[in-house]
């Protein structure tokens, strides 16, 4: 076997002789396939919690990107309070950073969804084959992150808003619509970008020409 491996070509001795962290990630990521398909319990009707299954889309709905950009324009329209209007502008450009940032590492990781998935989501796009990352779970961590910062909420609404960000991105592993590892980094990443949403805030002195046309 020695003289065998010897005429082999360097790329086929390191499959033969794969490294340590190069077992560690498949050993993940098969655990992560495994346990995703076993958690997801409302993939279908006759899946063992299929009968919770129309209660999930309704959830999946709540974090979809189309009815938070048409309600937060919607509001910036109707809106004639110039501090509502600077945090619905800030929250529609997170909105739409957030889609942005969602495609491309999409685009790039190109990670097909779970096998045991039904194709029946809610107006969907090319990218959304994809399931690296979640888009809801990103949606759900950063709307989160901007609501506790700029709402005032009371303390059970807080809460309740958290809640909310937490069912709407384990409903997507139940609905086997994504592994855990694409909500698991969806979630760090929609966390991440609220802190490029602050960093870039838009005010009437940063961004003059926008908030004049409102």
């Amino acid at each position: 076997s020695g003289s065998a491996s010897a005429s082999l070509p360097e790329e086929d001795c390191m499959k033969l002789n794969p490294s340590f962290v190069g077992i560690a990630v498949s050993s993940l990521l098969a655990i992560d396939l495994w346990a995703s398909k076993r958690l997801g319990v409302c993939a279908g009707e006759d899946s063992a919690w299929g009968s919770a299954r129309p209660l999930m889309k309704v959830i999946e709905v709540s974090g979809h990107g189309i009815p938070w950009l048409l309600g937060t324009f919607c509001g910036l329209c109707q809106s004639n309070s110039s501090a509502a209007r600077e945090v619905l502008l800030n929250l529609l450009f997170a909105l739409l950073l957030d889609l942005v940032l969602v495609a491309v590492v999409k685009g790039l990781v190109k990670r097909r969804r779970p096998t045991h998935n039904k194709m029946d989501m809610f107006v969907t796009i090319s990218v959304d084959k994809y399931s690296f990352p979640s888009g809801h779970a990103t949606r759900a961590a950063l709307v989160c992150r901007f609501i506790l910062r700029h709402l005032v909420l009371a303390v059970p609404l807080r809460v309740l808003v958290v809640l909310w960000a937490l069912i709407v991105s384990i409903s997507r592993v139940m609905l086997g619509r994504h592994n855990m590892t694409d909500v698991l980094f969806g979630l760090l990443l929609g966390y991440a970008s609220y802190s490029v949403v602050e960093y870039c805030w838009l005010s009437p002195l940063s961004a003059p020409a926008i908030f004049a046309l409102w």
